[in-house]
């Protein structure tokens, strides 16, 4: 909605983030969006999303308009080093949270305490038989960057409130990379930050905030008739 009602060929989604403060059931949705502010080289559109007549979550999207790299050389970390997705052999088991996402592991493990590379690509209409546009693909993505930065392990056990994604540039092709670079964690609250990539290069970064889950015990054995 926000990029349909408000994107323009001139302008990038530069940012975006999204705060997550209750989950949706099957109840019909509505979607407004709030034109906060705009001029020549920048809008910022609110979003709200509604399922059932109660609010589940909101966005903020920041728009910037296209114009030419300043001149100079800046500091910048170099492209990866990895092989693409199609030279990645595809996994028996379809990863990516129980098979939302076509992935293509780089290195490591879901439960370790390593730090994770892979590649994604969604595999699901977000609206049926409405293809998917760049900025659509990477922003479905980002959800993975909590799993991808706050799993340990001992498993994931934290649940994400929010995603920032911030990009200088949108994916060329359907797969997006993600490296982790950081995870931190105190009285149960993590932020944890990646690097997102295309098949080209660095696009843009991530990150998003997490607090802790309580793992309920185990239920009780039964009691001996």
């Amino acid at each position: 909605m926000l990029e349909q009602k408000h994107g323009d060929a001139e302008f990038i989604p530069a940012r975006l983030t999204v705060d997550m403060y209750k989950l949706p059931g099957f109840d019909p949705i509505e979607v407004t969006t709030k034109v906060v502010r705009e001029s020549g080289r920048i809008r910022v559109i609110d979003a709200e999303f509604i399922s059932g007549g109660v609010s589940m979550a909101r966005a903020t999207c920041q728009f910037l308009k296209r114009t030419e790299n300043s001149e100079g050389n800046v500091w910048k970390p170099g492209n990866w080093s990895v092989p693409s997705p199609l030279e990645i052999p595809e996994p028996e088991n379809r990863g990516g949270m129980g098979g939302m996402w076509a992935s293509r592991p780089i290195s490591g493990g879901f439960a370790t305490a390593e730090q994770r590379r892979t590649w994604m690509s969604e595999v699901r209409d977000i609206v049926e038989g409405e293809p998917l546009t760049p900025f659509q693909r990477v922003a479905v993505a980002c959800d993975f960057v909590s799993p991808l930065t706050h799993v340990g392990d001992q498993g994931l056990g934290y649940i994400n409130s929010d995603v920032t994604l911030y990009l200088h540039k949108l994916p060329d092709t359907e797969w997006v990379g993600f490296e982790s670079v950081y995870h931190g964690a105190d009285d149960g609250v993590a932020v944890g930050d990646a690097r997102v990539y295309d098949e080209s290069g660095p696009i843009g970064v991530a990150s998003c905030t997490a607090l802790a889950q309580r793992r309920l015990p185990p239920p009780p054995p039964p009691k001996p008739s």
